[in-house]
């Protein structure tokens, strides 16, 4: 990207102040090195973001953010209903609620070595993968609309999962307002087979050994110890949230015009928060939220139990679990005022402060868990949200390294028996039920994660807790 079009605040802001049709700047907050990295679509996405009706202070977009449909992902943006804001589905993205959840283990790497290939081999076998995977749950009409309702504490009502974990979930692990009449049968029928499963793309479930400890009093606070072993699950809401973005965002499309607004790009599809349209979608869309925090506890419930025989008693605590595509109804200060905005994040994780009242009481003092997912072959972090981030993105940070390269052009480049050969010889041991999939996700595929995370602290977004590195990794 040519960074010559941005003004430079500091050496972790970069600024386009408002031209044209631009309501407010446009932000991003990352390194020189990162910018300079970033595919010119990001500045298109992110300026069109910017003129958008009822847009908040600024459009932003995270350190790791690359190309996607419509809003970038990695894009962060706030609207105000009272000023006739929006609600996009291109602001949500397509697999809605897509997020990472991380257990606590206990166990030292030592213990994962001497189970590798029988521990990996049981996660494989008991974690459906991959494209159209389906597990043993079987919804009908009661059943989904009472999962969509319900969230994980549905999930925890038929049995999967502890009682323990619902405090450590993001909004306790149930969006309010979720309306299941306004999802689809289409959507419906899509799901009814995938509560319980990874799905493809960059979804796993990984084990992660903690290899570096950066702020100890925080790591003490989260239970995270050198040495020691976590499990992290990274997935959404599989086909329902993607039936549900690719309707509303059609219908978005053809209606917008009805609504007054000139859409910059067909994708960046977005109804008046207020309207009959944006209420369905809001109702549809918090559905989805419901069902990927079902669906991520349910994968925890059967993580546990591939662990147990091999661990009896082991206890596998939730550390946190959040989502990072979501738009959602907060409380911000803005010139000096308390207002309810719509705080679209789509790719980007929500990271409070401490003292936020919207997080556990074990966590007040730290600021919450923001769960970084790398790639399978270089590092995934644990950081913790900043009072600052609250000013400065609505209190948001990066969620991932952010792609380089597409998946197309990974394929061309890798093969999956390549990629699985050659991270194994680093003692990483992947298992995927697609050698195409693991290509798509070859680590030269993504950004330096490390230094999105560091670039995510200069820009006081979240502070670094963690490092981890992967030990099995199950790919979708």
């Amino acid at each position: 990207m040519d960074i010559n079009t941005f003004s430079k605040i500091n050496d972790n802001r970069w600024e386009i102040e408002p031209r044209g049709k631009m309501r407010v700047p446009a932000v991003i907050h990352a390194s020189e090195a990162l910018i300079r990295d970033m595919d010119d679509k990001v500045r298109e996405q992110i300026v069109n973001v910017a003129t958008l009706p009822g847009i908040v202070s600024a459009a932003h977009a995270m350190p790791d953010a690359h190309w996607g449909y419509g809003f970038p992902i990695g894009g962060v943006a706030a609207f105000d209903p009272a000023q006739d804001g929006v609600i996009s589905a291109g602001g949500v993205g397509f697999d809605i609620s897509c997020g990472v959840r991380t257990h606590l283990t206990g166990l030292g790497r030592n213990d994962i070595e001497s189970q590798r290939n029988k521990l990996a081999d049981a996660l494989l076998r008991n974690i459906p993968a991959g494209i159209g995977s389906r597990g043993d749950i079987t919804l009908g009409k009661r059943g989904m609309d009472d999962m969509l309702a319900g969230g994980a504490g549905w999930a925890l009502s038929e049995g999967y999962g502890e009682a323990r974990d619902l405090e450590f979930i993001e909004d306790n692990g149930r969006a309010d307002g979720a309306l299941p009449r306004h999802v689809s049968q289409r959507a419906r029928q899509r799901q009814c087979r995938e509560m319980g499963t990874l799905g493809s793309g960059n979804h796993y479930l990984e084990i992660q050994e903690i290899t570096d400890i950066h702020d100890a009093e925080t790591a003490r606070v989260f239970g995270l110890v050198k040495g020691e072993c976590v499990v992290t699950i990274h997935c959404g809401s599989r086909g329902l949230g993607h039936q549900i973005g690719t309707e509303f965002l059609r219908e978005m499309a053809m209606a917008a015009a009805d609504y007054g607004i000139a859409l910059p790009d067909r994708e960046l599809a977005c109804a008046p928060i207020e309207s009959e349209i944006g209420r369905r979608y809001t109702g549809a869309m918090r559905s989805a939220i419901n069902c990927a925090l079902a669906n991520r506890q349910i994968l925890g419930h059967l993580m546990r139990e591939v662990f147990h025989p091999f661990w009896p008693g082991l206890e596998l605590n939730l550390l946190f679990d959040v989502s990072h595509n979501t738009c959602k109804p907060e409380f911000h200060i803005v010139s000096g005022q308390r207002k309810t905005l719509y705080v679209h994040r789509k790719g980007a994780t929500r990271a409070l402060g401490p003292g936020h009242p919207g997080i556990p009481e074990k966590f007040q003092s730290t600021g919450q868990p923001v769960l970084i997912g790398g790639s399978m072959g270089t590092e995934s972090w644990v950081l913790a949200g900043m009072e600052s981030s609250e000013d400065t993105a609505f209190s948001s940070a990066c969620h991932g390294a952010g792609r380089c390269m597409s998946r197309n052009q990974a394929r061309k480049r890798w093969q999956g028996r390549q990629v699985v050969d050659g991270l194994a010889e680093r003692g990483i041991t992947v298992r995927s039920p697609s050698m195409r999939g693991v290509a798509e996700e070859a680590p030269g595929a993504y950004k330096d994660v490390s230094e999105v995370v560091l670039a995510s602290e200069n820009a006081g977004l979240a502070r670094r807790v963690a490092r981890l590195k992967p030990v099995i990794c199950i790919k979708g």
